[in-house]
């Protein structure tokens, strides 16, 4: 990638201003929270809906109804859900990765037990107000990640890092070897996607994003600053270019790969995971792309809490 020096040097002091503001910010509850193994899952398999119906969706033009509509025990459709406008080999992976959440949806089913699919929400709409949180402003004309393969490729960007965070959160928590090896299992294939959607947005980090004067990897590092912002606790979350202080053993500026100093992947808590995908940074406060909140035992109390 050429350039990279001057992406960095352009970066640093973005970065860690914005950075540092959503780490500073208040934080919230960052512990373990009281559940069984099952339930602990099924907060991530609110996820798995998330990621089945909008990979699906983009790549085929219908969702989880048409490939394993038992999986979604009689929960309503998402809304807004449509083909994306993606070049032919990210299409034939968006349909891979598609696929893959199905697997992760039955495997879970089968495992633990399933629960209903939740309202999602995976307009275009909503896209763009989450990345017009991250940017600062209201983008003109909307951003819409249905649009070509770079938005599509941002619009992915959030998902498959925030599964595997919140399954590296849960692990140290679950009791049976069983539910253990499920997750393992879970966390070893949205690591790999999400590595996968990070490489092609590197590939175009110093893009702009049209008609935005905005490079990809700035877009990146801001959705990831929200991110942070939205989980109150800490960093956990790093755009696909970093200052060298922030990259592998403090030697480089590429991050592929999103991890802490040691190299090892950044836990969410089950809270944590809630915030973001509400987009309120209040596991009791509902929106974002589960407009009814999320279901299963730990977010519905959560959501009851606040009531």
């Amino acid at each position: 990638m050429k350039a990279t020096c001057f992406c960095v040097v352009f970066l640093l002091p973005f970065f860690l201003r914005h950075g540092s503001a959503a780490v500073e910010g208040i934080r919230g509850y960052c512990g373990p929270v009281p559940a069984t193994d099952a339930e602990l899952i099924h907060v991530a398999m609110n996820l798995e809906f998330l990621e089945a119906e909008f990979f699906l969706n983009s790549a085929l033009g219908r969702g989880l109804d048409s490939v394993a509509p038992y999986l979604a025990l009689g929960g309503p459709p998402p809304a807004g859900g449509k083909r994306a406008n993606l070049d032919p080999l990210v299409r034939q992976i968006i349909e891979e990765i598609g696929y893959e959440e199905v697997g992760h949806l039955r495997a879970i089913y089968t495992t633990v037990g399933g629960i209903q699919r939740p309202l999602i929400d995976i307009s275009a709409h909503k896209f763009a107000m989450m990345v017009d949180e991250a940017i600062g402003h209201r983008l003109w004309p909307p951003f819409d990640p249905y649009l070509d393969t770079v938005n599509y490729l941002l619009a992915s960007y959030l998902l498959p890092y925030v599964g595997l965070t919140g399954y590296v959160g849960i692990i140290p928590n679950l009791s049976n070897v069983t539910t253990k090896a499920l997750v393992a299992g879970l966390l070893g294939v949205e690591s790999g996607q999400d590595a996968v959607i990070r490489t092609l947005l590197y590939e175009r980090a110093l893009e702009k994003v049209a008609p935005y004067d905005i490079t990809v990897a700035e877009f990146t590092n801001s959705l990831s600053i929200l991110r942070n912002k939205l989980g109150m606790c800490g960093i956990k979350d790093e755009g696909i270019v970093v200052p060298p202080v922030l990259g592998a053993e403090q030697r480089i500026e590429t991050n592929v790969l999103s991890a802490d100093e040691m190299s090892l992947s950044y836990p969410r808590t089950p809270q944590e995971v809630l915030r973001v995908l509400y987009g309120s940074g209040d596991e009791h406060v509902p929106g974002g792309f589960f407009p009814n909140g999320a279901n299963g035992e730990v977010a519905r109390r959560f959501l009851e809490e606040k009531a």
